[in-house]
């Protein structure tokens, strides 16, 4: 789910939240970013602004629902958590830079 996430048009990256709550433990360590707790499925995003925020977030959930297998008997919540420059530079907050997928 998190590499379907990371390949929509105007993601930088995923990002764990302020507090890095957004996140599911896996064997040997997290996948920040994304967090599946039951029937709902929570993303955290830095995000360009180089389109719609809410396009790229509709975009977001999409993907998520597809990597889940699901057609929308889950909730997904996308969670716009930073905004990067047109460089894609920025340092999105909660972020392990582990490079889980």
């Amino acid at each position: 789910m998190a590499a379907r996430v990371r390949a929509v048009p105007g993601v930088v990256g995923l990002s764990a939240g302020s507090f890095g709550a957004t996140a599911t433990p896996v064997p040997g360590g997290r996948i920040a970013g994304v967090a599946v707790r039951g029937g709902e499925v929570e993303v955290g995003v830095v995000v360009l602004l180089d389109r719609p925020i809410p396009d790229t977030a509709a975009d977001i959930r999409e993907a998520a629902l597809a990597a889940a297998g699901a057609s929308g008997d889950r909730s997904v919540h996308v969670r716009i958590e930073d905004v990067a420059g047109d460089d894609g530079e920025g340092t999105p907050s909660g972020e392990d830079g582990d490079g889980a997928p």
